[in-house]
């Protein structure tokens, strides 16, 4: 029986390892790219082991030169800005609105609550166009602004995320700040939203990846190299007429670490916010 479960289990991890293997396995090769040159990412080859080691120091130094006399040290700032503060953002404007919805008692406020959700069903592509427009008319286009300035308005589905949350936040706690001579803004700032620090974490994380890898936004809405953001430099990598695949393998690799590490720092929190499992001590 023992050996039978032995060998059930072994069977599982070894499943498993490969499934894993072959999910990660193109990030891999793209890693590795890095170091190889145009001839040998163009074979085809499935190797994971480059031929040269050596070539990854020339992959990345002419990667990071850039191109159309813009370096990648410019491309990592603009994206940089651009995450960091849409991300700011959503957190602050996300939680406020949370808290309005769950903790507050208003007149319309069910109203507000269903709109709120409704955005959640509506494609990006739909508001994109009267979007673009509304922010042409300000003479916006050609700035950050259009990129950052939505995120200080929250989103619906990370206010629905922090509403879940606050469920698990006794509402109790309010109630004896009040006693102790607190308004609703104080109990907001020194009670509830400290306690908020798994889901705001979740909400920091998965923000700041949708604004790291945004694409579609930069594209519609920045004008010139210098404004371009890392996800708009690669596209524009070989069209700017470099074909060197390794260097623009190098830059990707680049690309990834801050939301590697980022995962990496924060990922235990990253799980309470998302199951919601309520105060730890």
């Amino acid at each position: 029986m023992a050996t039978k479960k032995l060998v059930s289990k072994t069977f599982y991890h070894i499943l498993v390892a490969l499934f894993g293997f072959a999910m990660v396995y193109p990030v891999l090769w793209m890693v590795i790219g890095s170091f190889r040159d145009n001839v040998e990412i163009l074979s085809g080859t499935l190797s994971l082991i480059p031929n040269d080691w050596a070539q990854g120091i020339e992959n990345f130094q002419v990667g990071w030169s850039g191109f159309a006399g813009v370096t990648f040290t410019t491309f990592f700032r603009n994206s940089f800005i651009l995450a960091i503060s849409a991300t700011i953002g959503v957190v602050l404007s996300s939680s406020v609105v949370a808290y309005s919805l769950s903790r507050l008692r208003y007149r319309g406020r069910r109203i507000v609550f269903m709109l709120m959700l409704s955005t959640m069903m509506i494609p990006g592509q739909v508001i994109m166009i009267p979007q673009f427009i509304i922010f042409h008319s300000l003479g916006l286009v050609g700035t950050f602004v259009p990129l950052i300035l939505p995120a200080f308005f929250g989103h619906g589905f990370f206010i629905f995320l922090m509403m879940q949350f606050m469920v698990s936040i006794p509402k109790e706690l309010d109630e004896a700040a009040i006693v102790d001579g607190c308004n609703k803004y104080t109990v907001f700032t020194r009670i509830v939203f400290p306690l908020l620090k798994p889901a705001l974490i979740t909400t920091a994380i998965i923000q700041f990846y949708w604004a790291w890898d945004n694409f579609m936004g930069p594209l519609i809405y920045l004008q010139g190299a210098n404004q371009w953001p890392v996800s708009i430099a690669l596209r524009n990598f070989v069209y700017a007429g470099n074909t060197n695949f390794g260097a623009m393998f190098a830059m990707s690799t680049l690309s990834l670490i801050p939301v590697f590490v980022m995962f990496l720092i924060f990922n235990k929190r990253l799980v309470e916010g998302i199951n919601t499992s309520g105060i730890k001590g």
